[in-house]
């Protein structure tokens, strides 16, 4: 059973940045679709980005677009979030998430994603 562990977070001044990983175990991520999600205290989770099986396409919410980039190596058995220029708005709990192995497609719906990682805190702050 896959199992995701997110890790480097963390308290950061505004703009300065963050690489947040998240360890698969317990199964390949190779197949699986992956996403990064966020959640800030008083809101719903939010999708951040999505990323295919193959790492070759990849999708990203309109308030992280160039600014965050999204990326696996299925070799490690590894997804990543590299985040720029963070702003206050981006503190927040964020989860490594992987969809079923039955669909294919990116999306940053939470609701379409299976397993979930138990969430790291970034605080943005000066």
């Amino acid at each position: 059973q896959l199992q995701l562990v997110e890790s480097g977070g963390g308290l950061v001044q505004p703009g300065g940045s963050l690489r947040l990983s998240c360890a698969a175990s317990g199964d390949t991520v190779d197949y699986y679709v992956l996403g990064w999600f966020r959640q800030a205290p008083g809101k719903e989770r939010e999708g951040v980005s999505s990323i295919n099986s193959r790492g070759s396409a990849t999708i990203y919410a309109d308030s992280v677009k160039g600014r965050f980039t999204i990326s696996r190596d299925n070799a490690k058995n590894m997804v990543y979030l590299q985040m720029n220029n963070l702003l206050t708005e981006d503190t927040g709990l964020y989860y490594c998430a992987a969809r079923n192995l039955t669909f294919l497609s990116m999306t940053l719906l939470p609701t379409l994603y299976a397993t979930w990682g138990q969430g790291i805190q970034v605080t943005v702050s000066s």
